[in-house]
């Protein structure tokens, strides 16, 4: 019998210490060029004086419905936001499905519509796609998505470019998604949990272009949640970011499921967020320029880098740090 270390596991897929380990260990040796060594959202290309973005993702979340959306809505967005959170702004999208045989011809059309309807009411086409039918399994569906986006020329966003006395933006509340799936999971019902905020985030792009030259790394905090993601950007910039817990915006409902389940919504996905690290003296500007938009009034500045060795501390409502790790474990899997 194999050992756990031996095997896939559902920790491998949740974007935190497993998933980097099968990285470095497994793909990255063996792939191993400067475009997948950034680990950023979406590789930047240079193509005829033009930089590109080019990124891939797949979608398992389960239940394939859940408050606030659905998988094919959640594949849309979550390749066009890993383009805008690359200061690119989305052309193209490809789209393919892996079915389960058996499903059901009228939830795949829902779904199916769901991802078409981000699209078309942004004007980025499905211009490439493929369907595959696999035998009855434990999951019914599976949807890839592929995005091409045109880099802005101000646009530059990598860990090394963060800076100590650099701040820290979020637009908006945490671990919606993560909440909303769990809640679809434990049957509670429609109107009393909370919604995922899957939405694809190009009105950033317009909020934020004036500013691109101020952003240092922009990032989605999707799998892994927050944390996760802010350890990820410290880990690779060689400094310590402090956030402040008394500046979180956590939903009231997304509290209440996060205490029935026992996780931490820091842990919990987002799928209608950016995280920013900006230069100090724009980051009250980029802050007014996000409060005056209605979908990311929520925004606050949550705390900022300073010197260190690459780790994440939080500072509590009591007044004390804590150091916060990259998420281990998987405990909400299939959840993106």
């Amino acid at each position: 019998m194999k050992s756990e270390k031996e095997v896939v596991l559902s920790s491998h897929g949740d974007g935190g210490l497993l998933t980097h380990k099968l990285l470095d260990e497994t793909f990255l040796p063996l792939f191993d060029n400067p475009w997948l060594s950034e680990k950023s959202d979406a590789a930047v290309l240079e193509l005829a004086g033009q930089r590109l973005a080019f990124t891939t993702d797949s979608f398992v979340v389960s239940p394939l419905v859940f408050p606030g959306g659905d998988i094919g809505k959640l594949a849309a967005c979550g390749t066009i936001n890993d383009l805008v959170v690359s200061g690119a702004k989305p052309l193209w999208l490809s789209a393919a499905f892996i079915l389960q045989e058996g499903f059901a011809l009228t939830n795949l059309s829902a779904i199916v519509r769901s991802l078409s309807l981000v699209c078309r009411d942004l004007g980025i086409p499905v211009v490439a796609g493929d369907t595959k039918v696999a035998g009855r399994g434990e999951q019914s569906l599976f949807i890839n998505t592929s995005g091409v986006g045109l880099v802005h020329p101000d646009a530059s966003f990598k860990a090394t470019n963060v800076r100590s006395s650099d701040l820290v933006l979020l637009t908006g509340s945490i671990g919606d998604h993560g909440a909303a799936v769990l809640s679809a999971r434990l049957g509670i019902p429609t109107e009393e949990s909370p919604e995922s905020d899957c939405m694809p985030l190009c009105f950033l792009y317009d909020i934020l272009e004036p500013f691109f030259s101020s952003i240092k790394i922009m990032r989605d905090p999707t799998r892994g949640g927050l944390a996760t993601t802010l350890t990820e950007i410290a880990s690779a910039a060689g400094l310590d970011i402090l956030i402040h817990e008394d500046r979180l915006p956590v939903q009231p409902r997304v509290k209440a499921v996060a205490g029935i389940y026992g996780v931490d919504p820091l842990y919990l996905a987002s799928e209608g967020r950016a995280v920013l690290v900006v230069k100090a003296e724009a980051a009250t500007h980029i802050l007014a320029a996000l409060q005056n938009h209605p979908l990311s009034a929520q925004s606050s500045i949550i705390g900022q880098v300073q010197e260190g060795s690459g780790r994440l501390y939080l500072k509590t409502a009591l007044g004390g740090t804590r150091p916060l790790q990259m998420l281990a474990g998987t405990p909400l899997p299939r959840i993106c």
